[in-house]
């Protein structure tokens, strides 16, 4: 799958639903980066976790297809393995991906963060929003790409799903020594906390003034935005946008598409 070989957005756009037309006729383009350099160890021994399959389909080509549900989205950056980049490529291009939507593989960092940035180096200069989804959330719902998309057009700098903490959470002194007990320190209020999903959407010349001020070691994009005290709102997220990380989550995940397939066609 060459990018030449690929219609450009501008070759659908007949084929769009109405909403989404308006993102061109106004020049707001979406793209989305998907870093996938990650070995994702917790999940055991095997492929790195963005190619570990899921329905006979590695997870990747899940998360992929979700961006491009979305017809916002014209572009979906993967950022593979550093020495991966030729095999991520054949992977997409072995699969059956929309045809609305361009794809480009380009060689992640050491780290998801160093990977982020390399994926906005890679954009061309007409994206204006970007979305940052995890590989390892293969089953967010296009409503929820949708709802994202949208808030940041409607002019939030920074946009995450989330959904509302069941348990309570505690804050604890980290133990010294891994299994030994660990002395509570307070109990936040469980109202004000959100569990924060992917895909996180932005403004792009927030991401990429984030990316190039925050220097230390963050777990997600927006927290970057938080550090430039810019405000980041949050919209609903979906149960089944969880994160594959462990062998149980991999089991959920199976019993999801399952479903999927079963009543929705999916």
């Amino acid at each position: 799958m060459s990018d030449e070989s690929r219609p450009s957005p501008a070759d659908t756009a007949v084929e769009m639903p109405a909403d989404a037309a308006a993102d061109t006729r106004v020049n707001i383009r979406t793209a989305a980066v998907i870093p996938a350099a990650g070995r994702g160890v917790r999940l055991g021994p095997g492929a790195p976790k963005a190619l570990r399959a899921l329905g006979g389909t590695p997870m990747l080509i899940h998360a992929v297809r979700a961006m491009a549900a979305s017809r916002r989205v014209s572009l979906v950056v993967v950022v593979a393995p550093p020495d991966g980049a030729a095999e991520v490529k054949s992977l997409l291009d072995a699969h059956a991906l929309p045809e609305w939507t361009d794809f480009l593989v380009v060689p992640g960092g050491e780290s998801r963060q160093e990977s982020v940035r390399l994926g906005l180096d890679a954009l061309p200069d007409e994206y204006d929003i970007v979305l940052v989804h995890d590989a390892a959330r293969p089953l967010v719902p296009v409503d929820t790409v949708d709802t994202v998309i949208e808030t940041v057009r409607e002019g939030a700098p920074a946009v995450v799903p989330a959904l509302p903490l069941a348990d309570t959470v505690k804050q604890v002194e980290p133990a010294t020594v891994p299994g030994e007990p660990e002395p509570v320190v307070a109990t936040p209020e469980r109202a004000r906390l959100r569990a924060v999903q992917t895909p996180q959407g932005f403004d792009r010349g927030t991401l990429v003034r984030a990316h190039g001020t925050v220097t230390e070691n963050v777990t997600d994009d927006a927290s970057m935005v938080e550090q430039l005290g810019l405000t980041v709102v949050v919209v609903p997220g979906h149960e089944e946008a969880f994160k594959v990380t462990r062998p149980l989550d991999l089991v959920l995940a199976e019993a999801v598409l399952a479903r999927r397939r079963l009543n929705d066609g999916f």
